[in-house]
């Protein structure tokens, strides 16, 4: 029997009627909620949430950082990542300080206690890292991550692209 807080995993290759015109885009979805599903229960040993682990890698690899500057390397909007950076701050990783050039500014830097973290989240990040590529050879891991690029470049091409959905029942323009 099926636990109600496991989630389904649905059978790799189910497709939904409403799918069958774009299979690979269907894949990235499938693929990227387990990963992140994955990561989420990694995450879970060190005390950490999705995404909280990207934060602290860019502070661990460049220091104080503007928090706007930290949001637009991780991708995040300014809301998601003040709630991330006040969490992280009272679990003890990252410290808040105001800019002495610019009052407006807020910046965030990792605290002496995220060392150890860091050293965690390098070993769960290599974890995730061996479930995801199983035994791909290494020509198969070089061609992955050759194509997963290019779907991003393709994909990050056309992020403004896309019009808003009209809301239903909306008279056409």
């Amino acid at each position: 029997m099926e636990s109600e807080a496991t989630p389904h995993v649905p059978a790799t290759g189910e497709l939904p009627e409403a799918a069958r015109r774009g299979p690979i885009s269907h894949a990235i979805f499938r693929v990227a909620r387990l990963h992140r599903m994955l990561a989420g229960q990694l995450l879970r040993e060190v005390g950490l949430h999705p995404a909280q682990e990207l934060v602290m890698m860019h502070l661990w690899d460049h220091g104080r950082m503007r928090q706007t500057d930290l949001a637009r390397h991780v991708g995040a909007d300014a809301a998601t990542m003040t709630r991330t950076i006040q969490r992280l701050e009272k679990a003890g990783f990252v410290r808040r300080v105001r800019s002495t050039s610019d009052k407006r500014s807020v910046l965030v830097e990792p605290t002496a206690a995220s060392q150890a973290l860091r050293r965690q989240v390098e070993d769960l990040w290599a974890r995730l890292e061996d479930y995801a590529v199983g035994d791909l050879t290494d020509a198969e891991l070089a061609e992955a991550l050759a194509v997963l690029k290019r779907l991003e470049t393709d994909l990050a091409a056309h992020v403004n692209d896309a019009e808003p959905p009209l809301r239903p029942g909306a008279p056409d323009a």
